[in-house]
């Protein structure tokens, strides 16, 4: 299901997305016509439109596009917010200023979700700070890892610390708590609800360090918090107290109504 500013889509009006992949993106998972994070995600949206086609975004606008994709639709699934100018021409990104909002709904799975095994891959993202549609580089670090036997792939940089997951963040349970890596990472919505839980903070992690650790586990709003059972050859314990308590004080967020 997709709708492009209210309507049906004109396929012709995604051919700039396809060949250009300029635009910014948010996905919320939807249950029961609530969204944790709701105002979160609408803030993403206004921020990065500002950065990626220097445009005000209307919030109100986008979130009656999305009622009206998921407004007769019951139980769980996944929608997904693209803004972007259909307008904009490979030559000249300068001109793409008219922002467009796309729509689209796919199903979502049950949670929990059973743990990650990950393999540690050098990358960095290109504008950590903004959800943008340029995927490239983490589906194809994601696919290396696959092609090793792992389920995703965890991002080391050129630092050799660690940032971020596939599409998700990382973080790990150490003695002091809850450790969110220091580092150019997209701003998550759900680890932005995560740390109002508990006892977090950040610093510097380096592939070893993130390997002696107690725990770990990825998050985003579709997976909720998903433990890590192996980070390249080294097991990681799935059970573990404060995993559980933020795994179950996550699920309890009654979000926000669409």
């Amino acid at each position: 299901m997709a709708e492009l500013n209210g309507r049906p889509v004109d396929p012709d009006a995604l051919l700039t997305l396809a060949l250009t992949n300029y635009g910014h993106f948010t996905s919320m998972r939807v249950d029961d016509q609530r969204v944790r994070g709701l105002s979160l995600h609408l803030e993403r949206l206004v921020r990065d439109c500002k950065t990626v086609l220097g445009a005000e975004l209307d919030p109100e606008k986008v979130r009656g596009y999305v009622r009206h994709v998921a407004g007769e639709l019951t139980g769980s699934f996944v929608v997904r917010i693209t803004v972007f100018d259909p307008a904009v021409e490979m030559g000249r990104p300068d001109k793409a200023t008219n922002p467009n909002v796309l729509v689209t709904v796919r199903p979502a799975a049950a949670l929990p979700l059973p743990p990650l095994r990950v393999k540690s891959v050098r990358y960095e993202r290109d504008v950590p700070m903004v959800k943008h549609a340029g995927l490239f580089g983490a589906l194809h670090a994601r696919r290396t890892a696959l092609l090793d036997g792992f389920d995703d792939a965890l991002f080391v940089g050129a630092d050799d610390r660690i940032s971020e997951g596939g599409t998700w963040n990382v973080a790990f349970i150490g003695e002091d708590g809850v450790v969110w890596p220091k580092a150019e990472v997209l701003p998550g919505v759900t680890m932005a609800l995560l740390q109002q839980i508990g006892q977090h903070h950040t610093a510097p992690v380096t592939l070893a360090d993130a390997q002696g650790m107690q725990a770990a586990f990825a998050t985003n709003t579709t997976i909720g918090v998903r433990a890590i059972s192996a980070i390249d050859d080294v097991p990681m314990t799935t059970e573990h107290p404060v995993l559980t308590q933020l795994r179950d004080a996550y699920l309890a967020i009654p979000g926000e109504r669409l």
